[in-house]
């Protein structure tokens, strides 16, 4: 993800130098715009491959968190259950003595 940010930079950084070269330094807002939206333009095209990229590794990192949160909710769930038995248990020997 940093090297995606950091070519995405080099590529605003060179749209900049390249427009201030032109000879839009006089206007410095249009020269940030241009070289935004190029640079967007650009990125768009350019870095696809790696955008999809970090597209799977967010996706199967998502997933593997679901993933570990219904395991602790399974297992979460099964002590719950074997405490509700265990307690179960227990009431049941406390009834069995008071009805000695």
């Amino acid at each position: 993800m940093v090297r995606y940010t950091l070519l995405r930079l080099l590529i605003f950084f060179g749209f900049l130098f390249l427009f201030w070269l032109i000879g839009l330094r006089d206007n410095p807002v249009l020269l940030l715009g241009a070289s935004a939206i190029a640079s967007a333009a650009a990125s768009y095209v350019l870095l696809r491959g790696m955008r999809d990229e970090m597209t799977t590794k967010l996706v199967e990192r998502h997933e593997a968190r679901l993933e570990a949160k219904a395991q602790g909710r399974a297992s979460s769930e099964d002590e719950l259950a074997e405490d509700a038995e265990v307690d179960a248990e227990v009431d049941a020997e406390v009834d069995a003595e008071k009805d000695r």
